[in-house]
């Protein structure tokens, strides 16, 4: 079960795609162009079922099997948001909107799931339902739930959802995945501590922010070294610290901003409890006040056991074996798919992206060779998860 020898002759077509929505790229849910290139295609394919503005501006597409769509559903899915980054790679199809690009290879998701949705819609050689769901705002925006607030998993009913996401670094045609978590729990928090301002020659008439903020930045690593059980992984980042415009003065407000990833509900929990505990305890330290604000963002994304280990064998039947990796470390960037898996069983998967730049790097760029490969696991997941019967 190698490519397949109809997408590999469409790689070029599915390209040309690519690398349109590359040089036309639309942030969070301004996705309104991509998302009507997208429509257009899924028309000009033939499939059963077209819905638009899904989640603001998500794109849904529903290819029936060869026995009208009876039996069990299948959910596809692929994110199509760029990045407020200003593009560096120089290449012809470079993004044409300033301050924007597609640094994540959200334009190559889209197109090969594209390319799938076409060779489908085609062959039909499946017998059940398959949803393309083409989601906005994956890049903190939660475009995600804002699909399944707006009806996703009960106007298409769907069995199982299946994600894929290119990965730097691994060679081009091979896979990596995992059962249980293989993205983090993305929170952020905002701490303003409040002191008394002066002269900098003159601290001790002052409650001074500054070394309050910086104590807590210390404080709140042991969240990490001394709280969480070391084999559990959480990672605390103070990014962001303001304070003061003067040499010479003491300024009456600090903030201190950052994110908390992990991998574990129970260590999600602490963190936050902790991130709280440390915050107040050490602004009263120092007499000072602090205003904590904390904002939940993604789940962990968690694989479900049997739909990972089908795509690991499907992943394999394309790659060959020894290209899949069953057992990758779990990363700790965020990905809103984690909605779509805690509404329905199934599995994230990495494919190989080469010797590129990193994702959210100004110089990184979709590697195309992946293409065949990515649409391809596609059609092969549809085709063996849902067999077509005579």
């Amino acid at each position: 079960m190698p490519i397949v020898n109809r997408l590999a002759e469409m790689t070029d077509e599915i390209t040309a795609w690519r690398r349109d929505i590359h040089e036309n790229p639309e942030i969070l849910y301004e996705t309104v162009r991509t998302a009507g290139k997208v429509a257009e295609l899924l028309q000009s394919f033939g499939v059963d079922e077209i819905a638009t503005g899904i989640g603001k501006t998500g794109v849904v597409g529903v290819i029936k099997g060869r026995h009208g769509g009876r039996g069990k559903a299948i959910g596809l899915r692929a994110d199509m948001d760029a990045l407020p980054i200003e593009e560096i790679t120089g290449k012809p199809y470079a993004s044409k909107v300033p301050g924007k690009m597609h640094a994540c290879g959200h334009d190559g998701h889209t197109a090969m799931l594209l390319g799938a949705a076409k060779y489908l819609a085609e062959t039909r050689n499946f017998d059940g339902t398959v949803v393309v769901i083409f989601q906005p705002a994956e890049e903190g925006g939660a475009g995600a739930k804002a699909m399944i607030d707006d009806g996703l998993m009960t106007r298409w009913p769907m069995d199982e959802v299946y994600g894929m996401h290119n990965y730097p670094g691994l060679p081009v045609g091979e896979f990596a995945i995992r059962t249980g978590p293989i993205m983090a729990a993305t929170d952020e928090f905002r701490i303003v501590v409040k002191g008394k301002g002066g002269h900098a020659a003159k601290p001790h008439q002052t409650i001074d922010p500054v070394v309050t903020g910086a104590h807590m930045v210390t404080a709140l690593q042991t969240i990490a070294s001394r709280n969480a059980n070391p084999l559990d992984s959480v990672v605390v980042s103070v990014t962001m610290f303001e304070a003061g415009n003067a040499y010479n003065v003491i300024p009456q407000e600090a903030s201190l901003s950052g994110t908390i990833r992990t991998l574990n509900p129970t260590v999600r929990h602490l963190a936050e409890q902790r991130l709280s505990k440390i915050v107040n305890s050490v602004a009263e330290a120092f007499d000072a006040e602090a205003e904590l604000h904390f904002r939940k963002g993604y789940p962990v994304t968690m694989n479900h056991g049997d739909q990972t280990e089908f795509a690991a064998d499907v992943a394999e039947g394309i790659a060959g074996q020894g290209k899949v990796d069953r057992h990758v470390e779990p990363m700790m960037g965020g990905e809103d798919f984690a909605f779509m898996l805690e509404e329905r069983p199934g599995a994230m998967i990495f494919a190989g992206n080469g010797d590129s730049a990193g994702l959210h790097h100004p110089a990184y760029d979709f590697n195309d060779d992946l293409i065949p490969y990515g649409s391809s696991y596609w059609v092969k997941l549809v085709e063996t998860a849902l067999p077509a019967v005579a």
